[in-house]
């Protein structure tokens, strides 16, 4: 059967938890996902497998299956690229050493936006976007929530359109990994890979078809193809892509908060499971 054959049952393959920069603990997320009658959920925080054991155990008494899952930040030919892992071995040892430099990086990253920011005469935000961060990786929205709190901007999205978005002052390079080497430690780890929401990246089509090309070369295995704020268009040529390399597709809600109505969890464009999708593959029980 064709992945349009095959009736959907629900399920989410990539949402944050504030293990990285999402709003909802490990264990309201799997609340929050069990409430909206999820049945398959893969955790994806940005460079962390923080809070899979939480996650792990908020399932227990929950009908929901989780699936171990991460998204790597990585580069292809200087574009800043989310390579989504899923279904691999968390407690394998191959994370360990990868996700240190990623944890390392972004540190590196948040002190150098906020000298960045007080070069526009902010004040030094580092410690209450660490605060907000609590333990989990640090990024940009949690630069955003220190600028609400500190009374500087009244949305996240006023902060990102003043302050950290793409060619703002808090908008600073990494030199992350190669995508490559993210590939890599998902398939040593057991796992499966996927681009994360190609039509993010700011890049034409004739690019996306030369990244799922490396991609694929690389040893990837998967297409994000059904996402918040795609369009059918592009969904129907990012499946076209796919099929055309023998790459798997997959779909997700990228849920950060429940202040986002359009990305809640389990809310994207219906993408139905059949032989071609991630999750099938992954050998979970349907």
């Amino acid at each position: 059967m064709g992945i349009s054959e095959i009736k959907q049952p629900v399920y989410d393959l990539h949402c944050h938890s504030t293990a990285s920069d999402g709003l909802l603990s490990p264990f309201e997320l799997i609340d929050e996902a069990d409430a909206r009658g999820v049945l398959y959920l893969a955790l994806t925080d940005h460079d962390t497998l923080g809070g899979l054991e939480a996650a792990r155990a908020a399932v227990s008494d929950k009908a929901l299956s989780l699936i171990n899952g991460v998204e790597l930040t990585c580069t292809w030919q200087r574009h800043c690229i989310h390579v989504l892992g899923l279904g691999f071995d968390a407690d394998s040892s191959c994370f360990k050493p990868y996700l240190a430099r990623l944890d390392a990086l972004r540190l590196e990253r948040a002190e150098r936006i906020a000298r960045k920011l007080e070069q526009k005469r902010l004040p030094n935000l580092l410690q209450e976007a660490l605060a907000i961060a609590a333990g989990g990786q640090i990024g940009r929205p949690h630069f955003a929530a220190a600028l609400i709190n500190a009374g500087i901007v009244e949305t996240a999205q006023e902060a990102f359109e003043r302050f950290l978005g793409r060619n703002k002052a808090g908008d600073v390079k990494v030199d992350w990994p190669n995508i490559e080497e993210a590939v890599s430690v998902v398939k040593a780890a057991g796992g499966l890979s996927a681009i994360a929401h190609p039509t993010k990246y700011n890049l034409t089509f004739t690019k996306i078809r030369q990244l799922c090309d490396d991609f694929k070369s690389m040893g990837g295995d998967g297409l994000e193809i059904s996402y918040p704020g795609v369009i059918p268009d592009h969904t129907r040529e990012l499946q076209r892509i796919a099929s055309q390399r023998g790459l798997l597709v997959s779909g997700g809600s990228d849920f950060h908060s429940n202040n986002n109505r359009w990305s809640a969890l389990g809310r994207f464009p219906p993408l139905p499971i059949g032989e071609g999708h991630l999750l099938h593959a992954l050998n979970v029980i349907l």
